[in-house]
């Protein structure tokens, strides 16, 4: 299988978190020769920042940016490098859960 391009990432995340701000870079020609990257699956880092992270910790706003693309996993995404924040968190203030 071939990667997905970055806009057809783009497009499945925004259906997963459609109030996003979504940065995706394709960082696939820095694996070459990965096992990988060999079969066609690409590397991505993505920066969400969306409402739907707040009050989350890392790991779960993680499965739910691994559920967006399951079915894509592992053989058109090899792997995915993840920055999910809530717009608080994003704008450089302290998340309201956060203890002083």
């Amino acid at each position: 299988m071939v990667k997905p391009s970055v806009e057809a990432l783009h497009e499945r995340l925004l259906r997963a978190f459609p109030d996003a701000q979504i940065e995706i870079s394709d960082d696939s020609h820095l694996h070459a020769g990965h096992e990988g990257a060999r079969s066609g699956a690409g590397h991505f880092r993505v920066r969400l920042v969306s409402a739907r992270f707040g009050g989350l910790n890392r790991i779960q706003r993680h499965r739910l940016v691994y559920d967006a693309v399951a079915d894509w996993m592992p053989h058109r995404v090899h792997a995915l490098v993840i920055e999910a924040q809530a717009p608080a968190e994003a704008a450089g203030q302290r998340p309201s859960s956060e203890p002083g």
